[in-house]
């Protein structure tokens, strides 16, 4: 291996291991690697090919919510931006909040996003605020308030979402006075003031 390869490969794992393992095609370009060179490392297994654009290293070790990277990386946008930002029920788990399962995996895109939903994923669009947004492991996911105040407005159980908003506070994920001050739709604002009575109340 050339000194110029050596240097492309630290330099494509390096961007690698801050996406879970995944890069996409531009990125894999940036740090020196042509399409036909990309071809290459495809066809004799070095990397494997996820997605039109989108790549995992083979020996990359496996990482929790993965996926979430994944999902990231195939929204980008033509400036490789990623767009969605995970949320709701999805952004529970992720924060470990409640014992929700979803069965979809819940993005929220910007009001210009225009790729198809793919299947086993649902979109919810809105122009969230960088102060709604967090960074996990290659992947952003709204904070914990933001996404305790979507789920209120959502079909989420109402036990799911006393369990979510008392394990946030027991937490220190939240602040009480936030939640109850939170700007949010007639509906969701009075579920979040059961869920925060019976969180007073299992406090007793």
């Amino acid at each position: 291996m050339t000194r110029r390869s050596r240097e492309n490969t630290r330099s494509l794992y390096e961007i690698a291991a801050t996406q879970s393992g995944y890069f996409t095609a531009a990125q894999a370009r940036q740090v020196g690697y042509a399409y036909s060179q990309q071809h290459f490392h495809v066809t004799h297994g070095n990397w494997l090919k996820i997605d039109r654009g989108i790549f995992r290293l083979r020996d990359f070790p496996p990482a929790e919510r993965e996926d979430l990277a994944r999902w990231s990386l195939w929204s980008c946008d033509r400036r490789g931006i990623p767009q969605a930002v995970v949320s709701h029920e999805t952004a529970l788990a992720v924060h470990e909040l409640s014992d929700v399962l979803p069965e979809q995996i819940h993005l929220t895109v910007p009001p210009s996003f225009r790729k198809k939903t793919p299947p086993g994923v649902r979109f919810h669009t809105a122009a969230l605020a960088p102060s709604n947004i967090q960074l996990f492991a290659g992947y952003r996911v709204t904070t914990a308030l933001c996404t305790l105040l979507d789920v209120a407005a959502s079909p989420l159980s109402q036990e799911h979402l006393d369990q979510a908003v008392r394990q946030a506070l027991e937490r220190g994920l939240v602040r009480r006075n936030l939640l109850e001050r939170a700007d949010c739709s007639p509906k969701a604002r009075h579920r979040l003031d059961r869920a925060l009575a019976a969180a007073r109340g299992a406090a007793l």
